[in-house]
């Protein structure tokens, strides 16, 4: 393993986050926070509980986990992208490192962006709304299981991506509103019973159940199929990701 390749990989990754500050880590902070200002503060005084938990608490989750898969999607797709658009690709694949010790620079930059941007969001909504976490391990399991798995998949369009469109469109046509209707702001069971069963085809919403879950011990899904959906997620990314390095797939521009 040539690990003096991947901290090279990953310390550069990390410098470009510091030099953009304000857009990788203040913005979406920033943007959670109105979230939670119009959503849990000004909407939440006029709802009533869900689950027994107050509205400003229950969406703390759902804002946490859009956010992180935004993030980890877009981190990793524009972390690999922008080597194919500048041809600085041809020596990272000319270096002696592995596709694998490459995965693990990228991928672990992203994900350690992602993972902060988390962090920093559970750290505001503090000063909004009190809640709890009952189970910090699962919590913690899920945070950085998710990330990793959207940072993967987030790669494979960094890859599949041919132009700057391409990066935002996945995140946009399809991440953000998974994210909306997957349970974000609500649970699926105030649904009627024919939406609900047409949003369990929605994979974003075993990630946001499961994780709400390991704070407050409610879910809209088994927990136990929620960690299985994630890792299964994990595995289709991990063999995509070798399939392409394995025939080049666009690898060059």
């Amino acid at each position: 393993m040539n690990y003096h390749g991947i901290k090279a990989i990953y310390f550069f990754e990390m410098n470009r986050t510091w030099r953009t500050i304000m857009q990788s880590i203040a913005s979406p902070v920033l943007s959670t926070s109105l979230y939670f200002i119009v959503f849990g503060t000004a909407i939440g005084s006029r709802m009533v509980e869900i689950d027994g938990i107050s509205y400003g608490a229950f969406i703390i989750p759902g804002l946490v986990m859009m956010t992180l898969l935004t993030q980890s999607v877009s981190n990793a797709s524009f972390g690999i992208y922008f080597p194919k658009f500048s041809g600085t690709i041809y020596e990272l694949l000319s270096a002696p490192v592995s596709y694998v010790e490459i995965l693990l620079g990228y991928v672990g930059a992203a994900a350690t962006k992602s993972v902060l941007v988390g962090v920093l969001i559970l750290i505001t909504a503090r000063f909004f709304v009190e809640y709890q976490i009952e189970h910090p391990f699962w919590m913690v399991s899920f945070l950085l299981l998710t990330s990793v798995t959207f940072c993967l998949f987030g790669f494979i369009i960094g890859i599949w991506a041919d132009g700057f469109e391409k990066l935002q469109l996945i995140p946009l046509m399809f991440i953000t509103p998974l994210a909306f209707l997957g349970g974000s702001f609500y649970s699926i069971n105030m649904l009627p019973p024919i939406w609900q069963t047409i949003t369990l085809f929605n994979p974003v919403v075993y990630l946001i159940s499961g994780f709400r879950w390991s704070f407050y011990g409610v879910s809209d899904v088994n927990v136990e199929i929620s960690l299985a959906m994630t890792v299964l997620f994990l595995v289709i990314c991990l063999f995509v990701v070798r399939w392409i390095f394995k025939t080049g797939y666009r690898l060059k521009m």
